[in-house]
């Protein structure tokens, strides 16, 4: 049985190390072509998800920095705190480096016997290779623009600019987001001397980002800050998961806002789904066709629909304030947050997603 995966990025490396681990035959499909390095880019993975990651597919504790606690203010209520989440003892979730985890499931994957990495075949060529399946993880190529375009889709309209504040020592275990005038800011820690910072804006107009960070820090003493990176945020959700033996996965399954940094996590909770599919399968003795598509649409579909609205629904509900200058819906979250069983319930489902 083998499986090709097209794409190099950390889907498709995390999903063909899960593979490996199974006994599946992989071949990692890419282009030649390099994209720059990003390395103000960090993920946040939910506790449940580490666990899953470290038995599944690849032990990363020692890339991870753990988180404890969650503080969310308003700039709307004079930078109040109106949202604390911690679960005692116990971390939240961690903060992982992207080009630092794609760099080591690269090196483990090219000793794999079972993993080839080829960049010599072409998408159209790949459907003539035989392969049982086919997995596209790549937003923009012949297959995608072919079976994968037509999606339920919102653009937001908002920029993400992403970089790396360096700092003097702390315990730095505590992530902390700003509801601002402009948008959604986060400070996710990675060391102790270390912080991400992520802050999504309204409209295309450029910010000068490094010193709205100094305006709104109240929390690190600042040495310098790096050099910032830009994206444009949509949300958007594929309408067919798959056609044939060819299955899209990832970022080209669903996309969405970064306020609650559950992109990633979205992604690993469908190679859970998905690799319960494969070892059902390979226990059973039967082939890996396109059943398995089916049966992962059929679980999956429904689920990242509704987290997708919910992380929109998140996104509205603070941006309905924001556009309103109302401070009505902040109080409203500060009286709900202190509600103990309300609150514990929001930490199960950013770890967990929602469980259908």
């Amino acid at each position: 049985m083998s499986v090709c995966i097209l794409g190099n990025g950390l889907t498709s490396l995390a999903l063909a190390k899960s593979l490996v681990n199974k006994g599946v035959s992989v071949d990692i499909v890419y282009d030649k072509k390099k994209d720059k390095i990003n390395y103000n880019r960090t993920i946040g993975i939910s506790k449940t998800n580490l666990e899953f990651f470290n038995k599944e597919i690849l032990n990363i504790n020692k890339l991870s920095w753990n988180i404890d606690k969650i503080e969310i203010y308003s700039e709307n209520l004079n930078n109040e705190k109106i949202l604390n989440f911690q679960n005692t003892g116990q971390k939240l979730f961690s903060v992982i480096r992207n080009y630092e985890l794609v760099y080591y499931l690269t090196k483990k994957l090219k000793k794999e016997r079972l993993c080839k990495f080829k960049n010599n075949l072409s998408n159209k060529s790949v459907l003539n290779q035989g392969y049982d399946l086919i997995i596209n993880c790549e937003f923009s190529n012949f297959i995608t623009k072919k079976y994968f375009s037509k999606r339920i889709s919102k653009d937001y309209n908002n920029y993400a600019y992403t970089t790396i504040i360096n700092h003097s020592k702390t315990s730095n275990t505590k992530a902390i987001q700003i509801f601002t005038s402009r948008g959604p800011l986060a400070f996710l820690p990675i060391s102790k001397f270390q912080t991400s910072v992520v802050y999504s804006v309204k409209g295309n107009q450029r910010i000068d980002f490094k010193s709205l960070i100094r305006f709104y820090n109240k929390f690190y003493d600042i040495s310098s800050i790096d050099n910032f990176s830009r994206f444009k945020i949509q949300m958007s959700n594929l309408r067919n998961y798959y056609h044939s033996n060819i299955l899209a996965f990832g970022d080209l399954l669903h996309k969405i806002h970064p306020l609650a940094g559950q992109g990633f996590n979205m992604t690993l909770r469908d190679i859970k789904i998905f690799s319960e599919i494969i070892q059902k399968k390979l226990h059973l003795g039967l082939p890996l066709d396109l059943s398995v598509n089916h049966e992962f649409e059929k679980k999956s579909k429904h689920i990242n629909y509704i987290f997708s609205n919910g992380i929109d629904f998140i996104y509205e509900f603070f941006n309905f304030e924001r556009k309103t200058k109302s401070k009505i819906i902040s109080k409203t979250a500060k009286f709900l947050g202190k509600n103990f069983n309300l609150n514990k319930k929001f930490i199960e489902i950013a770890d967990n997603g929602f469980l259908l």
